[in-house]
């Protein structure tokens, strides 16, 4: 499903046009840059929509009608939910657990972190992958070129640094096993197990 076919659901249920909706749906599946299957939906997430995407478009905004429209049902009801035939949201450990964890142990995230280590900010926003998950492996999500450049200057204001990063945005995809969750919503994430239990019981 494109940016412009979630945008069509979002003006079905909440009035005004595609243009009211397209940035935040194109934005959201901007990661696809990064890889080109579904491991790509990390923004696909009560994380993902807490901590990048209200942070960029706010928690409403207002549509052509003059409606406003609360950003974070908007991500959730016309665009994660659609992505998985409305049957779940994964959390961030679900992805988090899909990436092998031998590999990346030999990553120096400590120092990726050092150096922003005096922005208060910005650590705290580099550390809330694990903070959320509990999940060493899950830094990669943060711990990388993609989000430093891309990410962190559209919420903070943070210039871009040109520069070689130690860690890359594909150390975190090459290193994510591919789970038939992530196949439009094929299987549950673990997330979702009992859930789906006691539906189907």
């Amino acid at each position: 499903m494109n940016a412009v076919v979630h945008s069509q659901i979002s003006v079905k249920r909440r009035g005004g046009v595609i243009e009211d909706y397209l940035p935040i749906h194109d934005f959201m599946d901007s990661t696809k840059e990064l890889c080109s299957d579904n491991r790509h939906r990390i923004l696909h997430t009560l994380w993902g929509i807490r901590r990048v995407i209200v942070p960029i478009f706010g928690h409403t905004i207002i549509n052509s009608d003059g409606k406003a429209v609360n950003v974070k049902d908007l991500c959730e009801q016309d665009h994660i939910l659609p992505d998985y035939q409305n049957k779940f949201i994964p959390t961030l450990a679900d992805f988090a657990n899909a990436i092998k964890a031998e590999p990346v142990n030999n990553l120096d995230f400590e120092a990726f972190a050092k150096v922003y280590k005096q922005d208060a900010a910005l650590s705290e926003l580099l550390l809330s992958p694990l903070n959320n998950t509990g999940i060493k492996a899950s830094l990669l999500i943060t711990h990388n070129s993609w989000f430093i450049n891309d990410i962190v200057p559209r919420i903070l204001k943070h210039k871009p640094e040109i520069k070689d990063f130690t860690i890359k945005p594909s150390d975190l995809f090459d290193n994510m096993s591919f789970r038939l969750w992530m196949d439009n919503g094929s299987d549950y994430p673990a997330s979702s197990k009992l859930t789906a239990s006691a539906i189907v019981g």
